[in-house]
């Protein structure tokens, strides 16, 4: 049986970082998918990702989105393309409310520059949104867009170029311990030292060996025509966005990078199978987004374009799982995301490769361990 010291079940943004910071690091990394990534169906997808740092969800992120900055200009540096475009990024909704409190609260805790303008100096500075009186935009200027499939393709690429042996189609069907941990395929079965699972929506089922406190939510991504609004939709006139439209209910959307304004409703998906989700996406299912538009980006007024399924796998806290499996801490849990995870790929990646080999990492893991969910039940 070959031995490795480092297995990685599902390679998207997470394990495919965490695969590349591994090999370069010398270690013997396999890693497994049961598709070929980049694919369409899990989270690693949809063309386009935000990357912003006045974190809404709580400043203890900024931090890691710092760091994530960094690692990013360097894989793109290492693969000759480009992975992330400055746009800035626009918090709009009340000033009280959870978005533009939120990420004020992480610009000043950690001295982020940032303005917050009126509504009407929203309207001069980003003609395409129309926000209403009770609300401001909160502005980030180093906000901006990741290319998802390219950073995912770039990692695996380059990890592979370090040494890793990467094996796609080849879903892991169970792993037990002993001396070392076997990872079962339908091809075989495989020795190593320690083990990173890495699988996003498929951590829900039983590939942890032990119940984790995840709801796989079907997501909805829309892409619709902007060629009547060209002049206020590309990337220099418009910024990324999120906008809180009622307490708590947000939507985010991109400029156009060539394919239409993409829209999407932040979270509010349907509960799903990751096995048996519904693909399909109907024209209606837009229509609250239809609503949006009418009322907030009225100058957007194209036809849908495209649209596509995105996997948000959820904690009940909405905060990561990065933490030692409770029975085995040769296996390193990672990462089920709540639909906010990708801008911090490498840095993750990072964190995971220093937690598999036991070294001191350089932030904070404490709130994404296991431990904060002993006693609560699932989300509902």
């Amino acid at each position: 049986m070959t031995s490795f010291d480092v297995g990685i079940v599902g390679l998207g943004a997470m394990g495919s970082m965490a695969a590349l910071e591994l090999a370069r690091r010398g270690r013997r990394v396999i890693g497994f998918d049961r598709f070929r990534p980049p694919h369409p169906f899990g989270s690693s997808h949809g063309k386009s990702r935000i990357i912003r740092e006045a974190y809404f969800e709580h400043p203890q992120y900024v931090p890691l989105v710092r760091r994530a900055y960094d690692r990013w200009r360097e894989l793109e540096r290492d693969s000759g393309l480009p992975l992330l475009l400055p746009t800035g990024g626009l918090m709009i909704g009340p000033l009280d409310g959870t978005l533009v409190a939120g990420a004020r609260r992480s610009a000043e805790q950690h001295g982020l520059p940032y303005e917050v303008l009126g509504a009407s100096l929203v309207r001069e500075r980003f003609p395409i949104f129309e926000p209403g009186e009770g609300e401001v935009g909160l502005w980030e200027p180093r906000a901006g867009v990741l290319y998802p499939e390219v950073a995912v393709e770039s990692a695996l690429r380059l990890a592979q170029a370090a040494g890793a042996e990467l094996r796609y189609e080849e879903p892991v069907l169970s792993w037990s311990g002993g001396e070392a941990i076997t990872l079962r395929t339908a091809a075989g079965h495989w020795r190593v030292e320690r083990v990173i699972l890495a699988a996003g929506a498929w951590m829900a089922g039983g590939l942890a060996r032990r119940e984790l406190p995840l709801r796989v939510a079907r997501q909805t991504l829309f892409w619709f025509d902007s060629a009547a609004a060209a002049s206020v939709t590309a990337p220099e006139r418009m910024p990324i966005f999120i906008w809180e439209w009622a307490p708590q209910r947000m939507f985010y959307g991109f400029p156009d990078l060539g394919e239409g304004v993409k829209l999407a409703i932040h979270h509010e998906g349907e509960d799903c199978d990751p096995a048996q989700v519904r693909r399909t996406v109907y024209p209606e299912e837009a229509d609250q987004l239809r609503e949006l538009i009418h009322s907030r980006m009225p100058r957007l007024t194209g036809a849908l374009r495209q649209s596509t399924v995105c996997l948000y796998t959820n904690t009940p806290d909405g905060d990561f799982i990065l933490d030692r499996h409770p029975d085995d801490p040769r296996v390193v849990l990672a990462s089920p995301c709540s639909g906010h995870g990708f801008k911090f790929a490498p840095a993750i990646g990072e964190a995971l490769a220093d937690l598999i080999e036991e070294k001191p990492t350089s932030f904070d893991l404490s709130p994404f361990r296991l431990a904060r969910f002993e006693g609560k039940p699932p989300s509902p």
